[in-house]
C-alpha cells in the first residue's frame, strides 16, 4: 500500500530570489535562494526579462518563467520577491513591504538608488534580517530596522552583550566604569 504525498506541501522557504534593479534595469542586489538561475548569465538574463516585464506596468505582482514576483518602484529603483507559483502572494508582498519600510527608516526616507549604494551594508543587513535563506524570518519593518542599528525597537534599553559590536561592548562599559566613579 503506497502513500501518495499532497501535491501542495507548507514549506518555510517562500522567497526564491530578492532583487533590486535601477530604473534602468541594472543590478543594485541580488539574492537568489534557489538553484533556478545557478550562473550569473542566467540570473542577469532572468532580470532583464523582469525588468523588461515591469517597467511599464502599473502592477504590484506578475507572472514570469512560473513564478509568482511582487515588486515595488521607488524613486530609480525596482525592487522584487520572486516566489513559486503556489506561493501565497499576499505573505511575499507583506515582505516586501517591511523590508521597504525598513529601508525607509534606515536611509531616512530616501529609498533611492543613490542612498542605496551609499548605504549597502544597511541594505543588506536588512534584507538578512528580513529573509534568511529563502525563509521569511521578520514581517515587522521596525525589527528589522533596529536589529540593522542595533537598538531595541520597544524601549530603547541595553543590547545583550552577546549582541554587541566591541565598540558597543566598549562604549557600554565606559559608560558604567563613568557611573561607578561619580557615585
Amino acid at each position: 500500500m503506497s502513500h501518495k504525498h499532497p501535491a501542495h506541501t507548507l514549506q518555510l522557504y517562500t522567497t526564491k530570489a530578492v532583487i533590486v534593479l535601477d530604473s534602468e534595469g541594472k543590478r543594485l542586489l541580488a539574492k537568489y535562494y534557489s538553484p533556478d538561475y545557478p550562473s550569473l548569465k542566467e540570473q542577469k538574463v532572468f532580470e532583464k526579462a523582469l525588468f523588461d516585464k515591469t517597467k511599464k506596468l502599473n502592477s504590484e505582482i506578475v507572472l514570469l518563467d512560473n513564478q509568482v514576483i511582487v515588486y515595488k518602484n521607488s524613486h530609480d529603483v525596482f525592487i522584487y520577491f520572486v516566489g513559486t507559483m503556489d506561493e501565497n502572494e499576499l505573505i511575499l508582498m507583506s515582505a516586501l513591504q517591511s523590508f521597504y519600510e525598513a529601508l525607509s527608516m534606515l536611509l531616512g526616507g530616501q529609498v533611492e538608488k543613490r542612498s542605496i549604494l551609499e548605504s549597502a551594508d544597511l541594505v543588506f543587513l536588512a534584507l538578512d534580517e528580513t529573509i534568511d535563506d529563502g525563509i521569511i524570518l521578520e514581517s515587522d519593518s521596525t525589527q528589522i530596522a533596529a536589529r540593522v542599528t542595533k537598538k531595541d525597537a520597544n524601549d530603547g534599553s541595553s543590547i545583550p552583550l552577546t549582541e554587541q559590536t566591541i565598540a558597543q561592548a566598549l562604549r557600554q562599559a565606559q559608560e558604567q566604569f563613568t557611573k561607578s566613579l561619580l557615585k
